[in-house]
């Protein structure tokens, strides 16, 4: 039986769309630990969105008087409004008319090619969500910052741990979104990545910042990526329409070193679990890097402790922090370096309208891209990560690693 478009994208659906809902990376440590739901997204006119009020002020009617003496005024509870618009995620493939053509003499071999295609499409995904979910302290969608100001093709950057060749990026000003001397004098010019050596990374462009705070994006993408744990968990800065500077309660708790790594320090851990423990938080996660968990596994190394990890729940193993109770230490090798994030697990979430799917409103999966023998598909998500109480989770920044 001569295969047919219509039967092709049947046959895509039932050979691969049944298994991507439970097709999960292996090394997506962050999402997976984040509880994921639908719950509470909306749809408006301007998109889709999550709303929730929060509590951020007690009743302040409350007095002690002497005999015959007037009491203080009623009051009330305060709160605020929240909204979390979803980020819209997409990632696409493509087949060339020559390929398409073993769907007519050899729909077995396309159908294997078409699925580790798209396996590995939804492999990159996860892995890029995972990325995300951490976010960079310089800014929403930052890989990496530049950190020289030569003109040349190869440049220096800090943290590089994202950046890999054959990326296309955009090198801006992360402070305005303006693009960097020398390469275009538009965003809408970007750049590939050639190769990645420790710190050091070649673009297919030689470019000269003018001066320092240069960040590199995926092309097109500042700013429009989900909000990671680097927005979140933070003392300063807007989340989810609200402003610790209007609104002092919702700002999380930040311990650092101003910049400059120091030992980790057994004392500066619990100082994190007491400062979410004051506002209300319960510590249930602490998530880290390699090397700083290898500092802490020195740590206990040094003070001749037990320092065997331990399985909790969902598959994780990680080596326990006591405070009380055992918070598991978990690492994860996309989460950015120096860094330890003390969060409230219950009180983080990875809203989502639905996990990855085929765009195939049509009916079709696989399209024709007009003027050229190329057919192409697209997986799509709406999502954002979101805290429903920011001042639970705590950073301990400036951490040096082992």
């Amino acid at each position: 039986m001569t295969a047919t478009l219509t039967t092709v994208n049947a046959g895509l659906k039932e050979v691969y769309q049944g298994k991507i809902q439970n097709q999960l990376n292996d090394e997506q440590v962050a999402m997976k630990r984040l509880e994921r739901t639908a719950e509470g997204v909306i749809d408006t006119v301007g998109g889709k969105y999550v709303t929730f009020p929060i509590r951020t002020q007690r009743n302040a009617g409350i007095s002690y008087r002497g005999e015959n003496a007037q009491i203080a005024p009623p009051a009330r509870q305060g709160y605020a409004a929240v909204q979390v618009p979803l980020r819209y995620g997409y990632g696409r493939f493509a087949f060339t008319g020559q390929v398409m053509e073993l769907a007519e003499t050899n729909y077995q071999a396309f159908a294997e090619m078409a699925e580790e295609e798209m396996d590995r499409l939804k492999t990159d995904l996860n892995k890029d969500q995972n990325r995300i979910a951490y976010g960079h302290k310089s800014g929403n969608g930052v890989l990496a910052m530049i950190n020289d100001t030569a003109t040349s093709a190869t440049h220096l950057v800090v943290d590089s741990q994202y950046l890999e060749p054959g990326q296309i990026v955009d090198v801006l000003v992360v402070a305005t979104g303006s693009p960097t001397g020398g390469i275009a004098s538009t965003q809408s010019t970007p750049v590939t990545i050639v190769s990645v050596t420790g710190n050091s990374v070649v673009f297919s462009a030689s470019f000269g910042p003018s001066t320092t705070g240069h960040g590199v994006y995926r092309f097109g993408d500042r700013t429009l990526e989900p909000t990671g744990l680097s927005q979140i968990v933070a003392a300063t800065g807007a989340l989810h329409g609200l402003d610790p500077a209007t609104t002092p309660i919702w700002a999380a708790q930040t311990i650092h070193n101003s910049g400059t790594p120091v030992a980790l320090a057994e004392i500066k851990m619990i100082q994190a679990c007491d400062n979410a423990r004051r506002k209300g938080g319960k510590t249930s996660l602490i998530l880290t890097s390699l090397g700083v968990r290898r500092a802490y596994f020195n740590l206990l190394t040094q003070q001749r402790r037990y320092t065997d990890t331990k399985s909790y729940p969902g598959g994780f193993q990680g080596l326990p922090f006591n405070y009380g109770t055992e918070i598991p230490m978990v690492e994860d090798p996309d989460a950015p370096p120096n860094r330890a994030w003390f969060v409230q697990e219950n009180k983080l979430r990875v809203y989502r309208n639905k996990d990855w799917y085929f765009a195939d409103e049509d009916g079709n999966i696989l399209k024709w891209v007009r003027d050229y023998d190329l057919w192409e598909g697209m997986m799509k998500m709406y999502w954002e990560v979101g805290t429903s109480q920011r001042n639970a989770h705590v950073l301990y920044d400036d951490i040096l690693e082992a």
